[in-house]
């Protein structure tokens, strides 16, 4: 198992992956430090946990944003009649919920 150091919000972090994903991990946290670095531009430092928090709801909408382009492109969901598209709408609704829920309780506090 690799152990790869990455930098996130100028933090720090030992990171462990499988032998060969060195590179890849070092471009996910490239990725999310980026995303993080531009919420502290537009909402500055309010907190680590809070800042993580909306740097993963801003990458699960591009995720979100991503399938629902492929399922354009794929057609409406059940036109195949594939069991991998239904489980693929199911799985981003529920993402989208969890999304939502996340943000309601961040605009409460």
């Amino acid at each position: 198992m690799a152990q790869v150091d990455v930098s996130i919000n100028n933090h720090n972090y030992r990171i462990s992956c499988d032998d060969g994903q060195e590179e890849h991990l070092k471009e996910l946290a490239d990725l999310v430090d980026q995303r993080l670095v531009q919420l502290v531009n537009t909402v500055g430092q309010i907190g680590e946990s809070r800042l993580l928090v909306m740097t993963c709801l801003v990458v699960a909408d591009e995720l979100m944003e991503a399938y629902a382009a492929l399922q354009d492109k794929a057609g409406a969901v059940g036109e195949n009649g594939t069991v991998a598209d239904a489980a693929l709408a199911t799985a981003t609704e529920a993402l989208a919920q969890r999304i939502e829920s996340i943000a309601a309780r961040l605009g409460d506090g």
